[in-house]
Formats: structure tokens, C-alpha cells, sequence
């Protein structure tokens, strides 16, 4: 069997970005010039990841709209917060999705709570005394499924049930929808890190890829 590897590669956006948002005449430029900086470091990264040239990176939009590289075998998603940037690599791990938030995020955990969660993670998030560290795990585990999958179709959060268990931090689900996916969450400190992936339906426990985070620095 075919080890399934999952490759994560984490660095602050204090370190990625050269400028802020004071070095701009307004907010518009400085977003432009971010996402521009962020696509140039995930080109850095995937072109050393296979060993390529960046000029050899053609990308191309699959029909739900989420991009791909054309005549290479690589599985890519990323995500950056208020603080972190993360890219998800694998070859051989299918439809990957990534998710990425600050612990330290002002939200109003109820209402989102309220708006996003199934009634069975909402009930848990109850059960467990509003615990904040579970909020996170549902929340990035949503967007990553969604992302994983291509937002091919559009859907209520409060729809998608993650089963996340009080506990664990992996698990999967079943959605008539999307299909199967896995998942699996990472308390970084400071950031909660989810990837999810398509999953096969097999007898037992599902087996996890290896996933190896990488956390980068100037």
C-alpha cells in the first residue's frame, strides 16, 4: 500500500509581507498587493515542491472554480488568517482543502455559532461549555470540506454536519452532496489548522495521511 503524504507549509504574514496597510494611499491597493505577494510565495513553494521552474507553472479553473496545475500530478489549497499563510501539497491525496484562523480572533462566537453549525455541533459546542478551542475546529473543518471539495455547489454551513467529535481531532463524514471527505485538525497555539481530503468509505476506521507541517521563516 501507498503511503498517503500530505505536505503543509505554514509562515506569518508579518514575515511574507514586505509592506502594510499604513504603506498604501488605501485598503484596495494593499489588498492587491497581498494577494500578489502570496501568490508569488505559493509559486516559490510548489515550484521547489516538484522541482520545476515557476515558469513551468500553467494554471488552469476547473469548473467549480478552483484552480489547478495542468500536465502535473499535484493536489493543491491554501488559506491565509489575519496572521498566517498555509499552502496543503500532496500527489497522491485527491481534492485537498485547507483551512487556517487565529486563536486570537474577535468573534461573536455565538451568533456565528448560531448562523454556521449544524444543531448537532451546536449542542456539543454547548455540551462543552462554549469551548473555544472546538468552535475553531468546526469552523476551519467546514471551510476546508467546502474547499476540498470546489464550492462546485453552494450550500447553508448550518447544513453541513462535521460530526466533530468533543475530543478528537479527525474525523469524516457522509454528505449525499459532496460525498465522503476526512479531516484533520491541528491546535498550532496560536492558529487552528484543518486539511480535509476526499476519503473512500472503508470497513473500520479510516486511515489518516501523513501529514507533515512545515513552519517557514525568513
Amino acid at each position: 500500500m501507498i503511503m498517503k503524504n500530505i505536505q503543509v507549509y505554514i509562515r506569518s504574514l508579518a514575515d511574507l509581507l514586505e509592506l502594510s496597510v499604513q504603506d498604501f494611499a488605501n485598503r484596495t491597493e494593499y489588498q492587491q498587493y497581498k494577494k500578489t505577494k502570496i501568490y508569488q510565495y505559493r509559486d516559490q513553494l510548489i515550484s521547489k515542491f516538484l522541482h520545476i521552474p515557476i515558469s513551468q507553472l500553467n494554471y488552469a479553473i476547473a469548473e467549480q472554480g478552483k484552480p489547478y496545475l495542468q500536465n502535473q500530478d499535484l493536489h493543491f489549497n491554501h488559506s491565509h488568517s489575519q496572521h498566517d499563510y498555509a499552502l496543503a501539497l500532496s500527489q497522491n491525496v485527491q481534492d485537498l482543502g485547507v483551512d487556517i484562523e487565529s486563536l486570537n480572533r474577535k468573534i461573536r462566537f455565538e451568533a456565528l455559532a448560531k448562523h454556521a453549525f449544524h444543531p448537532q455541533e451546536y449542542q456539543c459546542w454547548k455540551a462543552l461549555g462554549e469551548d473555544t478551542n472546538y468552535w475553531f475546529k468546526v469552523w476551519t473543518t467546514k471551510e476546508a470540506i467546502l474547499k476540498a471539495h470546489g464550492m462546485g455547489i453552494r450550500l447553508d454551513l448550518n447544513s453541513l454536519n462535521t460530526q466533530m467529535h468533543p475530543t478528537h481531532d479527525n474525523g469524516q463524514i457522509v454528505d449525499e452532496r459532496l460525498g465522503v471527505f476526512a479531516y484533520q485538525c491541528f491546535d498550532l497555539g496560536h492558529a487552528m489548522l484543518s486539511v480535509a481530503w476526499r476519503s473512500g468509505l472503508g470497513c473500520g476506521k479510516f486511515i489518516v495521511p501523513k501529514i507533515q507541517i512545515t513552519q517557514q521563516h525568513l
